[in-house]
């Protein structure tokens, strides 16, 4: 866990955000590089952390794992049919999303097991194993055991938002009220000090550092 924790938080960054397609949106009759293709101009995934979701396809480092979904061969030719193992197939699909990122990527053919006590929420639209289907089905979505997944930690541009936010929130007069009453005995320099960490942890979420619009050396390596 370590290595991996520093894989995805180099260059002074420690946060990652969180994404997953919950489920992978794909029929039971495509192939992997025909459901990778389609996803070409927009991710499937959704931002699981509580701050603004921001478009775009730029990040620093990410670790994706797919589940449930495994390696055919595809019915038609595709800009992924040459990759020979589901692995490969994954990150240069990664590689074409983003571009430039440290990417590592993992698929497991076991799916997501979905029985109760896992919240049924789904929609009729999804078989039995969680595939799309051209019609709703004639069971309920309890009747759904198990779907396809693709998850992502991610150190990506966006969190520089969610960090600079956070800090103007704890700046608020009420926030400093709160600091200078708490009864876990902080003080008001140590809690500036962890204010300009925070700033300063933002900071390593921009892009276009230096005045000709580049990233930093770190990330070039």
């Amino acid at each position: 866990m370590m290595h991996f924790a520093d894989s995805l938080t180099f260059s002074g960054r420690k946060v990652v955000a969180a994404w997953a397609a919950l489920p992978f949106p794909a029929s039971a009759s495509s192939s992997l590089p025909e459901i990778l293709s389609a996803q070409q101009q927009e991710m499937p995934w959704k931002l699981l952390s509580s701050w603004r979701e921001q478009k775009g396809s730029s990040c620093f480092a990410q670790s994706v794992v797919l589940r449930g979904i495994c390696q055919e061969k595809a019915s038609s030719r595709s800009p992924l049919h040459s990759c020979e193992s589901s692995e490969e197939l994954l990150q240069q699909f990664l590689h074409t999303q983003f571009p430039g990122a440290f990417s590592t990527s993992h698929v497991l053919q076991q799916p997501c097991d979905t029985r109760p006590p896992f919240p049924q929420f789904f929609s009729p639209l999804l078989s039995r194993r969680g595939f799309l289907l051209d019609k709703a089905q004639g069971f309920s979505s309890a009747g759904v055991e198990s779907i396809p997944v693709l998850a992502a930690l991610q150190s990506c541009p966006g969190l520089h938002s969610l960090l600079s936010e956070l800090c103007l929130q704890l700046q608020a007069p009420r926030a400093r009220r709160w600091s200078g009453s708490c009864t876990a005995g902080l003080e008001q320099d140590d809690f500036q000090e962890a204010l300009e960490e925070l700033r300063t942890l933002s900071q390593c979420y921009e892009t276009g550092f230096g005045a000709d619009g580049s990233e930093d050396e770190a990330d070039s390596d």
